[in-house]
């Protein structure tokens, strides 16, 4: 038995358009889509603020911070005089753009024009052990 020509052609075209319909699902799938460098728990309006961030100095190392956990430098964490513990904030160096997230366990700084105190972990992600202070940009969701 012989298929007609026209079904041939027809089998073909069906073909083709499974394997492009195939091709397209696969890279819609594999399309990473474009999301921020960095993600931000909550779901809540995005606030910003600008200051000086610094680092704390290694003698602080096990003490206890105001949310009653350990501190410790290896730790991605930071202090902040107002945010609620466990909050987390993007800090962004504005003299290189490198940015990091950190998680708020403490309270402070007490120094005047600082806005967050940071693990030395974090302050080495933004290359800022070296002068010590920085001019930042902190983005946080409540």
């Amino acid at each position: 038995m012989q298929i007609s020509y026209k079904k041939q052609l027809c089998a073909k075209w069906v073909s083709t358009k499974s394997i492009v319909v195939l091709l397209c699902l696969l890279a819609v799938a594999c399309h990473r889509k474009s999301v921020p460098e960095y993600t931000l728990g909550g779901s809540g309006r995005l606030h910003t603020e600008m200051g000086y961030a610094s680092y704390y100095a290694d003698k602080f190392e096990g003490r206890k911070t105001a949310s009653g956990e350990a501190f410790h430098q290896s730790a991605f964490t930071a202090a902040h005089k107002h945010l609620p513990f466990g909050t987390q904030v993007s800090v962004i160096n504005l003299s290189n753009q490198k940015s990091v997230i950190v998680r708020i366990n403490d309270r402070g700084p007490f120094v005047r024009g600082r806005i967050i105190d940071l693990s030395k972990s974090a302050a080495k992600s933004l290359d800022m052990l070296r002068s010590g202070v920085a001019k930042v940009k902190i983005e946080y969701r409540k």
